[in-house]
C-alpha cells in the first residue's frame, strides 16, 4: 500500500482529512523548513536530518511528536481529523519520517519561493484517489 494511502486510511478521506491536517500542519508551522527547524529546535535535529537526508530514516516517538508540536497544536489537529491525539501523536511518528522523506527526495529542502504551495499541490494530487 503506497504512504500516501496509509495516511488516508490512518485519517480518514473525508474533505478536511489527512491532506487537511498535514496542510494545517505545514502551515501552521511555516511550511516543511519551519516544521524542519521545530524539530531541531526540540533537540531532535539528527532526527528530523535523517528524513530529510537519503540515507535511512530515523524513529521518532509519539512522545517526542507531542514534545515538538505541543499539546495545543497536536490537541487542535486531532479534532479537525476527529480522532484522538494520543492516536494522532502515533500516526505522525510513524508517517511523518516518510512524509518528510517523500517532500525531500533529494536529500534538502526545496527552495523556499514555493515550497509550501508545492507541498501541498504534491499532497492534494496524492489525496484525491
Amino acid at each position: 500500500m503506497a504512504l500516501w494511502d496509509q495516511l488516508g486510511g490512518l485519517f480518514g478521506s473525508e474533505e478536511g482529512g489527512v491532506s487537511g491536517a498535514v496542510q494545517q500542519l505545514l502551515e501552521r508551522n511555516g511550511g516543511l523548513s519551519g516544521l524542519v527547524e521545530k524539530f531541531q529546535q526540540g533537540g531532535l535535529s539528527e532526527v528530523v536530518g535523517s528524513w530529510v537526508g537519503t540515507g535511512e530514516n530515523l524513529p521518532v516517538s509519539a512522545e517526542q511528536i507531542q514534545s515538538v508540536l505541543g499539546n495545543e497544536q497536536v490537541t487542535a489537529l486531532a479534532e479537525k481529523v476527529g480522532i484522538d491525539p494520543q492516536q494522532l501523536s502515533a500516526n505522525l511518528a510513524e508517517y511523518l519520517p516518510q512524509l518528510v522523506d517523500k517532500l525531500t527526495p533529494n536529500g534538502a529542502l526545496p527552495e523556499e519561493g514555493g515550497l509550501l504551495s508545492h507541498g501541498l499541490d504534491a499532497l492534494k494530487g496524492f489525496f484525491k484517489h
